[in-house]
């Protein structure tokens, strides 16, 4: 996040293989944006005018402050899977996933709940209307061979 040169070596990546901004998705982890906020801020800005869609990961295990969250660029934030995992277990998490969904939308944010390990959890996720998910309930990380047998499944 904080390489001077991030933004350009960035732009010549889009370049060298024909993509443009708008078809990648950039994740990053809420640490590495509390490292230096400011600037960390300054140059999601900057992305995020050139049209990456930016996602914040492993939401609620750093330090931010939800001041920063209001000022961020994102679209998405990826409520971290220790929570997920734990909802039916441990109260605290439940409500931290449910809290942190509503947040969400109310600034307009997606939410993906990573660590979805069984079908209640999904269905408890989808009853909090959660957006998206992913886990190894849902699939386990493939090759992109693998990619069209299992969307046919």
């Amino acid at each position: 996040m904080h390489d001077p040169k991030l933004l350009e070596r960035i732009d010549e990546l889009c370049q060298t293989w024909g993509v443009a901004a708008e078809k990648i998705q950039l994740e990053l982890t809420e640490s590495a944006l509390m490292d230096d906020p400011d600037s960390a801020l300054k140059t999601l800005c900057q992305l995020s005018r050139r049209g990456f869609e930016l996602h914040v990961d492993d939401f609620g295990t750093g330090y931010s402050s939800l001041s920063y969250l209001q000022k961020l660029p994102v679209s998405i934030i990826k409520i971290d899977q220790s929570f997920v995992r734990d909802m039916d277990s441990n109260p605290n998490s439940a409500t931290i996933v449910h809290s942190t969904i509503e947040l969400a939308h109310s600034l307009n944010l997606k939410v993906v709940a990573e660590g979805v390990e069984s079908q209640v959890i999904l269905d408890r996720l989808a009853s909090l209307g959660c957006d998206m998910a992913q886990g190894y309930h849902i699939a386990k990380p493939m090759a992109v061979e693998q990619l069209a047998a299992w969307l046919d499944r």
